[in-house]
């Protein structure tokens, strides 16, 4: 086995436990996997992105986290030191944990990770490649920070369907505010809206100062470094609240290549909208002469921009040879106030690249999703906040959904009763909305069509954890059975996450062939704090231990299971290894130190 990505410092000594510890908690593996192991403390930090001084999330003391480099069929285990004064679960935006729900890191199948605690995610990235991110995904701390990227590589005897760049580089953009992510937290809990973001951060840093007036001094902004000729592949994240965002570089053509593991049908975009939670992969040549530096944009989209104006990020592209700062205005968004249709449009525009391999040799369109029965249908309805038992809530199909103590996998794993109901409507319930904790129970190896209904007024996107699923059609209107007639039935793209325009539907097509308990979610942030997000419960009925990963030795317990429950010692800012969760593996491990003490 391979052993990469080990924490500073880290002596033999240590390598051979990072060896034990990954062997013992990821279970057997193949042997010609390799791993990687990371040690990450998440500790409240102080930041001042937009020049004011506030309380942020970061890992091993960094804004944004670390970047998670690993390849295809890699096995990954991060230690994750819990050091905030609140429970912590950190979840894998877009990797789909094939057989292994375990890992997901929300509350359907997670405890929370408690203060001072330290937990190890252990996963592999089977048959996957492309560019993702990590966050918290409870608590509201996202709007903290505590993100970062995964990028997942092609094997080596996997060829890319594009020349090698010259340079890789990540992109974090995403709405902001001022205020703490508890402050936030209240105000959702009190039913308020946040209202607008006080500004949109690059890779964490506040905008260049473009306009003296919408920018005041002293913020500090992100700079690319780049050399004139050469070719870089940008990876753009947004990781925001709730706000879409149009992506742009000056005088630069963008070629899309890769969203959320699915490589695309190439085109040249000069900006593309991407909404909260998605990600982005665009080859970018440095063909310009270099009179001055260039503007990299991220502003707000789809809401009144004339009053969101101050809604915009700002990165400076630097050549080597550049020969002046950046100024003037910044490049034009999309000129589209008289014409919705254009974001849509441009959505519709991202294809699927059928001849290029992705983690396998054979090409993406060797799955044709169009000659699959569908065996079950779900249309999922969004509608503007209300009010349910007195609070203000979020709902789909009705249902405002509300976590139980106990996690949905771990009450299944010890065939708990009443913890939730497998009753999830296929359609909007009629009558007042209600809170609940309602799944849907999919067919394993079925093929499920989900129709999202967005009958808001802002724009909202969908994840859904586990899986990649085809985006088949988007309209303005009320989806009706008719609508299928305008599908995309050869080269929708696979992703992970899709925006849903106000007052339109999307509808995707996923394979549920990944058995275990999935989320699916409003990737906007605070529709989520609110209760939209339902479960899909994928199980084989056949009994066998070969379709799914067993439950690990260190899963925590909490709710109504929390008797199973050791005892961790906090220790805040302790060791970098996890010896506290393997159990009954330290013979073995002083039995391999002691051999390599005998042959050094």
């Amino acid at each position: 086995m391979t052993v990469t990505r080990l924490g500073p410092g880290r002596t033999l000594a240590a390598v051979a436990v990072a060896v034990v510890l990954t062997s013992a908690l990821v279970g057997p593996v193949s042997a010609g996997d390799p791993y990687a192991y990371f040690d990450w403390d998440v500790s409240y930090i102080t930041a001042a992105p937009l020049g004011v001084k506030q309380q942020v999330i970061g890992i091993n003391g960094q804004f944004p986290g670390p970047i998670v480099n690993i390849t295809t069929n890699w096995n990954v285990v991060v230690n994750v030191l819990n050091d905030l004064d609140e429970p912590l679960l950190i979840t894998w935006n877009g990797i789909q944990h094939r057989k292994n729900s375990w890992q997901d890191g929300v509350l359907g199948t997670n405890c929370q990770i408690p203060s001072g605690w330290n937990w190890t995610y252990q996963f592999q990235v089977k048959d996957q490649i492309g560019s993702f991110f990590y966050f918290p995904s409870t608590n509201f701390q996202r709007a903290a920070g505590g993100y970062g990227g995964i990028i997942v590589n092609n094997r080596d005897v996997i060829p890319v369907p594009f020349g090698k760049p010259d340079g890789d580089i990540t992109l974090f953009i995403g709405d902001w505010y001022s205020k703490n992510h508890t402050d936030l937290r209240k105000m959702l809990d009190g039913g308020k809206s946040l209202g607008m973001p006080d500004g949109v951060l690059i890779n964490g840093k506040g905008p260049y100062r473009y306009n003296d007036t919408l920018v005041p001094r002293g913020i500090e902004h992100e700079t690319i470094n780049v050399h004139p000729g050469k070719t870089y592949r940008i990876r753009v994240h947004n990781v925001g609240i709730s706000t879409s965002l149009n992506f742009r570089i000056q005088n630069h053509n963008m070629l899309l290549v890769e969203t959320e593991g699915s490589y695309t049908v190439q085109q040249n975009y000069t900006n593309l909208d991407i909404h909260v939670g998605q990600s982005y992969s665009f080859l970018v040549t440095m063909d310009q002469n270099a009179s001055s530096d260039y503007y990299i944009v991220a502003s707000a989209r789809i809401v009144n921009e004339s009053i969101w104006r101050r809604v915009t990020g700002v990165a400076i592209l630097h050549y080597s040879n550049s020969k002046g700062k950046a100024s003037g205005p910044l490049p034009d968004p999309p000129q589209d106030f008289y014409d919705k249709t254009f974001s849509m449009n441009q959505a519709r525009s991202i294809r699927w690249n059928l001849s290029a391999g992705a983690a396998r040799p054979n090409p993406q369109g060797s799955f044709r999703y169009s000659s699959i029965n569908v065996s079950q249908v779900y249309l999922l309805k969004n509608v503007p906040p209300v009010v349910i038992n007195g609070k203000r809530r979020a709902t789909l199909n009705g249902i405002s959904y509300f976590p139980p103590e106990t996690p949905l996998r771990l009450a299944d794993q010890y065939k708990l009763k009443g913890v939730y109901t497998l009753d999830f409507p296929t359609r909007p319930l009629k009558g007042a909305p209600k809170i609940g904790k309602s799944v849907i129970n999919g067919t394993y190896r079925g093929f499920m069509e989900i129709i999202f209904q967005n009958n808001d007024t802002k724009v909202q996107t969908y994840h859904i954890d586990g899986y990649a699923f085809f985006v088949v059609g988007m309209d303005y209107g009320e989806w009706t059975e008719d609508s299928r007639g305008t599908y995309n039935k050869g080269d929708g793209v696979a992703r992970s996450t899709t925006q849903v325009f106000p007052g339109a539907w999307t509808a995707i097509l996923v394979s549920l062939d990944n058995v275990g308990i999935w989320n699916v979610r409003a990737e906007n942030l605070d529709a989520w704090y609110l209760g939209q997000e339902v479960y899909v419960r994928v199980v084989n009925p056949e009994d066998t231990n070969k379709t799914e990963l067993p439950m690990p030795d260190n899963a925590l317990y909490c709710g109504l299971l929390q008797k199973f429950q050791n005892e961790q010692t906090p220790h805040h800012r302790a060791s970098s290894s996890s010896i506290t969760y393997v159990r009954g593996k330290l013979v073995v491990l002083m039995s391999i130190l002691v051999a390599m003490a005998t042959f050094t």
